[in-house]
């Protein structure tokens, strides 16, 4: 449990990892409130009972309690019947991702409890928060057809019943984004670089990019970043398929595979790495000063996603100056400008063979309207979303 010294909120993220973590940390940070959390791990047993958890662990509320909110991991109906006291507070769903499309190989994979439980959370909450406009259409559209699996006596004004409660509220860019550049760039002169100049200190986002730029005019290599869980839902077979083709075009290149995985590695990313060799700069998880690190030294960043509905990591990487290559598709039409999508694996790799050829390429004036998903722009939403 972490308390701040306001306790008007109550936090709920059943799985405490990644960009949950990020943004409930933010929240607490600047709006104060009490959070209780579980492990980022066994997601699946995490989104079938942490209620019951919860609902043994958390106090009483205090008085001057006025809102709950938790992620879409967290089943809200079995808590507040477990809790009524809970139930009486405003119930603020945050949607990082739906399960009425995730991606499954076969159709008999796919648990229909996790999404029917995201559908019942919904109808029992307040105010239902989406990270992007793909996500909540995904969401609403799905409903009908989703529940259409059900033999019999199927529910009717189901999305009705829903729709009138949602809205699209982006996950912010951390606030402190520039102090991340900095603190990296005053780090990092300790660490070896591969093909890279040690850039000065960064003061604003408009000197890294000039700073990036007269590394690469220096040391024209290009550094792809892969910044993606190893899992098959963000595409591994394909990117590695590319950076197969990269190699036997015998291009000039290096790759950071960054993301968290678990024993199960995917044999694509297994069978590539020994034939990356010295190409492979980084892999795997890193802390977060290396992170923001390699953001600082990477050229282009690449999505080969199947299941994305922000992408946090990619919108990280383009902040810091890599230029994006995402795929036509998901959440990414909605943030990024028409020349960082690509329709095909042949598309996405005839780019990237350009931007070998041509680093300086990649330093293109790309309109991303950052703007829009500052803190101090989404700030005064979340406080309204919150009741404060």
């Amino acid at each position: 449990m972490t308390q701040a010294a306001c306790s008007d909120v109550l936090f709920i993220e059943p799985y405490y990892g990644g960009s949950h973590k990020q943004l409930v940390d933010l929240l607490v940070r600047e709006f104060g409130g009490t959070l209780f959390t579980l492990p980022p791990s066994k997601w699946h047993w995490r989104t079938r009972v942490s209620a019951l958890h919860f609902a043994d662990t958390i106090p009483e509320p205090p008085k001057l309690c006025k809102t709950l909110f938790a992620s879409s991991v967290l089943n809200l109906c079995e808590l507040v019947a477990l809790r009524p006291d809970l139930g009486k507070l405003n119930k603020v769903l945050y949607f990082h991702e739906n399960q009425l499309i995730y991606p499954v190989r076969k159709q008999l994979e796919r648990d229909f409890q996790y999404g029917y439980n995201q559908i019942l959370s919904c109808l029992l909450a307040d105010v239902i928060l989406f990270n992007s406009h793909f996500n909540m259409a995904s969401f609403l559209d799905s409903i009908p057809s989703f529940l259409k699996l059900i033999p019999d006596h199927r529910p009717i004004g189901v999305v009705e019943r829903i729709r009138d409660k949602c809205s699209v509220l982006y996950f912010p860019l951390e606030p402190n984004l520039h102090h991340n550049i900095q603190i990296r760039e005053q780090t990092k002169k300790d660490v070896p670089q591969a093909g890279t100049t040690t850039p000065q200190l960064c003061s604003s986002r408009s000197t890294l990019l000039s700073q990036k730029l007269t590394c690469l005019l220096a040391t024209p290599c290009l550094h792809i970043l892969w910044p993606h869980r190893w899992e098959h839902d963000k595409g591994p077979d394909e990117f590695c398929a590319v950076l197969r083709k990269l190699l036997d075009a015998r291009l000039d290149f290096v790759v950071s595979i960054l993301g968290s995985h678990t024993n199960d590695i995917p044999a694509s990313i297994q069978e590539v790495i020994p034939l990356l060799g010295s190409r492979l700069l980084h892999k795997g998880s890193v802390s977060q000063q290396d992170y923001w690190r390699i953001l600082t030294e990477a050229d282009v960043v690449v999505s080969t996603a199947k299941h994305e509905f922000f992408g946090v990591a990619m919108l990280e990487a383009s902040y810091c100056g890599c230029y994006p290559l995402c795929p036509n598709r998901l959440v990414y039409p909605e943030i990024y400008p028409e020349e960082c999508l690509y329709n095909t694996e042949q598309q996405l790799f005839k780019r990237l063979r350009a931007f070998c050829l041509r680093p300086t390429l990649t330093r293109a004036n790309l309109q991303i309207p950052f703007d829009r998903f500052q803190w101090g722009t989404l700030k005064l939403q979340y406080k309204h979303s919150l009741h404060l």
